[in-house]
């Protein structure tokens, strides 16, 4: 039984699947002997087992594979929980690479604050071709935080994460299957985890770089996902139990005015071209996600595998 799981979800990427893999391969600092990694290959047929057959052979530590055919990452997330033999669960994402410090920064963090979850950064990086609003789009798939370490009251995704797994609500099956198409199941677990009192924190040495898929590096993917982000707030009221209306009647508030003023200042940025014009976009997309957040306006995002 390990006591540390790397867990890296997957779906046709097999070049940033490699990429992952050896870089946890390549960790210092870390024991090997109570390390594991679970590749779970979401895709209908079993396409990532003979490249996660080639990284498994000879390496420091056990790489398991699960082949989760049924569509949607809460699914696949949840078959590698089954999987998984640890008491500490780090998650990396099929597009990240982790710096050779990231996983012994995670762990020294969760010592350190007696943490149930430590999130850290993540750096995007846009190829060279990329030149038509580069700083937004590095911006939108990085995550930023404080400079400094520490408890934090907030939580991040799950990319670039390390969860204790005894404070899970569910400690095999914890991500809701409702958001299989749309994503959003980290944010609900971890929700439900800052209700029960759960200990987050944020390492600032724990970070990684991320390589987005090239289609998405493009502002019709991420001003959707920005209005998709934009719902969060307002379905995760609607969805409480009892469920928050005045909540989601508040966030819907926010969000009208919020698309209205930034959707006149991002007007007005476009047609003087200023640089900073796809920033004021996606902050108005944001806004109008607060608003209209139920099921007819509801984006899928992920549960593909055909």
């Amino acid at each position: 039984m390990a006591h540390v799981t790397v867990m890296i979800p997957t779906q046709r990427r097999l070049g940033g699947l490699a990429v992952a893999v050896r870089s946890v391969l390549a960790q210092r600092g870390v024991d090997f002997a109570a390390l594991e990694i679970v590749v779970v290959d979401n895709d209908q047929v079993a396409s990532a087992q003979a490249a996660v057959a080639v990284l498994a052979d000879g390496a420091v530590c056990p790489v398991h594979y699960v082949h989760e055919p049924q569509a949607g990452v809460a699914n696949a997330r949840n078959a590698g929980m089954a999987r998984a033999t640890g008491a500490l669960i780090a998650f990396l994402d099929d597009d990240e690479e982790a710096p050779e410090g990231w996983l012994a920064a995670l762990l020294s963090a969760q010592v350190r604050y007696a943490a149930d979850v430590v999130f850290g950064p993540v750096r995007a990086r846009a190829p060279e071709r990329i030149v038509a609003h580069r700083a937004y789009l590095e911006r939108f798939f990085s995550r930023l935080g404080p400079a400094e370490p520490g408890v934090i009251d907030h939580y991040y995704g799950c990319g670039d994460s390390l969860l204790r797994r005894a404070a899970l609500p569910d400690p095999v099956s914890p991500f809701a299957v409702e958001r299989n198409q749309i994503g959003g199941e980290d944010d609900m677990l971890f929700g439900q985890m800052r209700a029960r009192g759960a200990r987050f924190a944020w390492e600032p040495a724990a970070w990684v770089w991320e390589d987005p898929a090239p289609e998405r590096l493009a502002l019709d993917y991420t001003i959707a996902r920005a209005f998709a982000y934009g719902q969060g707030p307002s379905a995760h009221c609607a969805a409480a139990t009892p469920p928050d209306r005045a909540g989601v009647v508040r966030w819907m508030a926010i969000g009208l005015g919020q698309a209205a003023v930034f959707g006149v200042v991002a007007g007005f940025k476009w047609l003087t071209r200023s640089a900073d014009r796809a920033q004021w976009l996606d902050k108005a997309a944001r806004g109008l996600g607060k608003a209209l957040w139920w099921g007819p306006f509801k984006i899928q995002f992920y549960g593909r595998t055909a």
